[in-house]
């Protein structure tokens, strides 16, 4: 009589096991689900076959990575720089690998001088462009305070102690991908994201900066043999 109990006892132990275990698993799933992002645009690839996911900010449909291709939409090929002489006395469209690593390429995509972000070639994919000065206001007009911060990735892993304010609550997935100075000096890894318009202003490209260090977006003008990020809106 004790052994059936023990063997009823048992059974309760590994119905209410699994019942646990089945609760568990749809509860972490559950769980997995509310934290994807809920503007997801559609996918776009570019003329290489790189594929971009994208996010809908307000009226906006933006890519939710850096940009990578080493073609224009026409299949005309971007000079590759490396070497740094070159690179510094360049007038012309380049891009590089940020410290001319093709690793680093798959995380923070490419920098491009603005001649290559300008280019009437396009860089970017058919029904997409290189952002404006004034489509990037618009997005930061519509995101408001902390408009930095809503666009920046978490964590310390892509940007410096302390990434203040981050909170990526649009998916733009920003990352702080430095730049290559205009004397050829890779640097601010993790300080700061740059990222070129198509607009000029005085004989200067306009870029737009976040950092670690504040939730705003900055709009500054650079030479344009400086090699930055580019994001791309949607046409």
């Amino acid at each position: 009589m004790k052994r059936k109990q023990n063997l009823w006892i048992l059974s309760l132990v590994l119905i209410g096991l699994f019942f646990f275990l089945q609760y568990g698993c749809k509860k972490e799933s559950s769980s997995s689900s509310t934290t994807s992002n809920s503007n997801g645009g559609p996918d776009v690839t570019d003329i290489d076959g790189n594929v971009y996911h994208s996010v809908v900010i307000g009226k906006q449909t933006w890519m939710s990575s850096n940009l990578k291709t080493t073609h224009y939409r026409n299949g005309v090929a971007i000079p590759n720089v490396s070497d740094s002489t070159q690179w510094a006395n360049d007038t012309t469209a380049a891009y590089c690998n940020s410290y001319n690593s093709t690793d680093s390429a798959n995380i923070y995509g490419r920098l491009y001088n603005w001649y290559a972000a300008a280019s009437a070639n396009n860089l970017a994919p058919t029904g997409w462009h290189v952002a404006s000065d004034s489509e990037w206001t618009v997005l930061t007009t519509y995101l408001g305070n902390n408009s930095g911060g809503q666009l920046k990735i978490t964590g310390t892993r892509y940007w410096n102690y302390p990434n203040t304010s981050a909170t990526n609550s649009t998916g733009f997935s920003a990352l702080g991908a430095g730049d290559r100075s205009n004397v050829s000096v890779f640097h601010q890894l993790g300080i700061y994201g740059f990222w070129w318009t198509s607009s000029q202003s005085g004989g200067y490209g306009i870029d737009r900066i976040i950092t670690n260090t504040s939730g705003g977006v900055y709009s500054i003008d650079y030479p344009k043999n400086i090699g930055f990020s580019v994001r791309c809106v949607k046409d």
